[in-house]
């Protein structure tokens, strides 16, 4: 299956270098361009593509109201973020982002974090994974959110970055199970993915990065 894109950049030079990096991969291509976040919420709606990748920042509409508006669309965004927009990263987090990548991350780890999207992961540049983490000692959140013992212990494996199956071993749990709680802490948490489950976890103190 080929995976359908569009591309949000105010910038068109970088809109042309991603495309050429995507429509040169077998299994991608772009179907559309937007300069602006609204135009790319409206074009998105209206086309459908798999994925947007997204700019954090752009003139109408920045990359996390891309997310907002598209997040129960079934569409996929991919954040593109330059270093030091930790406070943007966080708030795209919360609303379910599927991917961030650094502009400098190269386009291998671009073309990964799309394929990432597509297999229901989430993949985040290495370097900015460091920065989200530091920023976790910022002053803690307060939360009301009550979690049973297991979900609690499901949290903080998240938060460690363990897959499922991972979780599932290390509580002698069946991955079918460990889905569920997960499920489950979704729901009570308001977060739209597992990363975002790690960033509530981090920032009300229920788990350490």
């Amino acid at each position: 299956m080929v995976t359908r894109i569009l591309i949000a950049d105010d910038q068109e030079g970088i809109r042309g270098a991603f495309r050429m990096i995507l429509d040169a991969q077998p299994d991608m291509t772009v179907v559309a361009e937007a300069a602006d976040g609204r135009t790319a919420i409206d074009t998105a709606k209206t086309i459908k593509p798999d994925v947007v990748l997204a700019d954090i920042r752009m003139p109408r509409a920045d990359g996390i109201e891309v997310t907002r508006a598209l997040a129960n669309t079934g569409i996929h965004v991919v954040v593109v973020t330059t270093f030091g927009l930790d406070e943007y990263v966080h708030a795209a987090l919360r609303h379910g982002a599927a991917g961030f990548v650094l502009k400098r991350s190269g386009p291998t780890l671009l073309i990964e974090a799309i394929r990432a999207a597509m297999n229901g992961d989430v993949l985040i540049s290495p370097q900015l994974t460091v920065r989200l983490l530091r920023g976790s000692s910022r002053p803690r959140e307060t939360s009301t959110v009550v979690l049973t013992e297991r979900e609690d212990e499901i949290v903080t494996l998240v938060a460690q970055g363990r897959t499922n199956a991972e979780i599932a071993a290390e509580l002698f749990l069946s991955p079918g199970t460990v889905k569920n709680h997960i499920a489950s802490i979704q729901r009570k948490t308001d977060a739209r993915n597992r990363v975002a489950i790690a960033a509530w976890a981090w920032a009300t103190g229920r788990a350490e990065p």
